[in-house]
């Protein structure tokens, strides 16, 4: 999950980090308001989660309240590469005098950590590390050690800042590390972090990305959780703890586990591109439970997609023997009831796998189609979905 700028402000504050003041506002009156409260120059700064909002007008400096309110009025509605903007922060002005860039991230491929930072940085680092990798610097981080100030300093260095700013920007690394790991973080960037005329070191914007694995034990991440821009099918599979993502395409997929269903949606699109080019319309892992309740909780989602015209559900049974997944199914349909207008296709394989076939013929639903392979059932929905 990838917060915004001000939600970022806010947890570096929280940890310690050098932050300036911040007001978010959803009008230009709020916009106003906030810049009387904060005094003096402002900036007000459009809430996207993308980049180049400065270069697409998105950021603009206000000397007075009734600037910050003529800015946030130009602002808000604003499409900034795709995103529309609906808020934005009033952000206390800086003098800067230097810019830097740093961030650390999860480096899967090392499985380590890896602190990212240039003295040369800021809101251009991009090309300044294409055009002069050299210039920024690379540091892999002991995910046991850490980034203590001994570490840090050792970044610094390696990021070529002068002998004087070293002692000033290693704290600051030390507490952005810390928001990285507290907050169970996958990246925390900060671009640019700058120097100001009184000597100060300020985050002045941020990017904190969020592992949602970790949501267990970060309760308070839920609040985060950016709901306008939520999908509503992949908000109430959630509520249901589904692992469901929406995909472009016509044949909803139901299977108990990821990798069943993966080999799922590539066994249907292949299957689809002989009738007509139908693909799969979504990702729904179910788990090792197939209760009646799961079950209705998923084809729910499903079915509540538009774009799906027909459902392949593709169960193994394994510790969930496949006579309890089709009494499932069963019940999952009678729950449904009027609701349930699609057509179904199901396969089903593994522990009590006749017995299972056996529930479902003699449930004899109107929308049941039973399958005895998983390429029989894939082109047997495709088929059903491109009618």
């Amino acid at each position: 999950m990838d917060l915004f700028e001000y939600q970022a402000r806010d947890m570096f504050e929280k940890h310690g980090v050098p932050v300036l003041a911040g007001i978010v506002a959803d009008t230009p009156e709020e916009a106003r308001a906030a810049a009387e409260e904060l005094g003096g120059v402002t900036v007000v700064k459009a809430q996207v989660k993308t980049g180049g909002r400065g270069k697409a007008g998105g950021v603009k400096v206000a000397k007075t309240p009734e600037d910050a309110e003529a800015a946030a009025e130009a602002i808000l509605g604003l499409d900034i590469k795709g995103h529309v903007v609906k808020r934005v922060m009033v952000a206390a002005g800086a003098d800067i005098k230097e810019e830097f860039y740093f961030s650390v991230l999860l480096d899967r491929a090392n499985r380590s950590y890896l602190a990212l930072c240039s003295y040369e940085g800021g809101m251009e680092i991009e090309q300044l590390a294409e055009e002069r990798p050299e210039a920024l610097a690379r540091v892999e981080v002991d995910p046991g050690r850490g980034i203590d100030l001994d570490k840090a300093r050792e970044i610094a260095v390696e990021a070529k800042f002068p002998t004087e700013l070293i002692e000033k920007v290693a704290p600051v690394f030390v507490k952005l590390y810390e928001v990285y790991v507290e907050e169970d973080a996958t990246l925390v960037e900060v671009n640019p972090l700058v120097l100001t005329g009184a000597g100060d070191i300020v985050a002045l914007d941020g990017k904190v990305s969020l592992d949602e694995n970790a949501s267990f034990r970060q309760a308070d991440h839920a609040a985060l959780e950016d709901k306008d821009s939520t999908d509503p099918l992949e908000a109430k599979a959630k509520e249901h703890d589904l692992n469901y993502v929406k995909l472009d395409g016509e044949v909803g997929i139901i299977g108990n586990g990821a990798g069943l269903v993966m080999s799922t949606l590539d066994v249907v699109a292949y299957a689809g591109e002989a009738h007509g080019g139908v693909k799969p319309a979504n990702f729904l892992d179910i788990g090792g439970g197939a209760s009646a309740e799961v079950m209705a909780a998923g084809l729910d989602v499903i079915l509540g997609d538009e774009q799906v015209k027909s459902v392949f559900v593709n169960v193994f049974g394994g510790i969930t023997a496949c006579d309890a997944v089709a009494n499932g199914i069963v019940k999952a349909l009678e729950i449904l009831g009027d609701t349930a207008t699609k057509p179904l296709v199901v396969r089903l394989d593994g522990n009590n796998v006749e017995e299972g076939r056996r529930i479902l013929a003699d449930a004899n639903h109107p929308l049941v189609t039973i399958a005895s392979s998983m390429d029989e059932g894939a082109d047997k929905a495709a088929e059903l979905a491109a009618k």
